[in-house]
């Protein structure tokens, strides 16, 4: 190897470093949180900026913390729906996942042991990769309690939805 060739190895090899190096100081500088479930987290009935991901990513940034909150709700999923696109929705450099999903096996003719062996699953498998997951189930049945539902009694209206934001935002560190 010529001197011509080892230069441009090491301004490679420190391109490399440094490229690296950036990618760790924007990763612990902007923390990734996943909402992962239904047609709730997707924002059924409501704008999308009214969704409890939006508005909670809203609240995170009005305390100053860097973090985006990812949307990753389908309408009608379930829990093998939610394995099955486990991957794709929930990125590497994740470092939370907000779960809230179960109800639709229950719709859809499982018993409530299969949803929660898929529910089991699913925290298993990003428990695996570290990722943190936080149960926003509570925070759902509590609003809808409190009569914050749409009229078919399912879904959150709005302040439901800020509801389990609001619930969520110290829950996130």
């Amino acid at each position: 190897m010529n001197h011509c060739q080892k230069s441009r190895m090491k301004a490679a090899l420190w391109a490399v470093v440094f490229l690296v190096a950036q990618a760790v100081c924007a990763t612990s500088s902007h923390a990734q949180i996943v909402a992962l479930g239904a047609s709730v987290v997707q924002g059924y009935g409501v704008s999308a900026g009214e969704a409890f991901p939006s508005v909670l990513e809203k609240m995170l940034q009005a305390k100053g913390k860097n973090y985006t909150v990812s949307n990753q709700g389908v309408y009608g999923d379930t829990t093998s729906g939610v394995l099955a696109r486990l991957d794709s929705a929930v990125p590497q450099g994740t470092r939370i996942v907000i779960l809230l999903i179960g109800g639709n096996d229950i719709r859809r003719g499982r018993t409530v042991q299969q949803a929660m062996a898929g529910y089991r699953e699913i925290v298993a498998r990003l428990n695996a990769r570290k990722i943190r997951v936080i149960d926003a189930k509570p925070y759902y049945w509590a609003a809808r309690k409190q009569g914050m539902a749409l009229p078919d009694g399912v879904h959150l209206n709005a302040a439901g939805q800020r509801y389990i934001a609001s619930q969520l935002l110290p829950r996130i560190d």
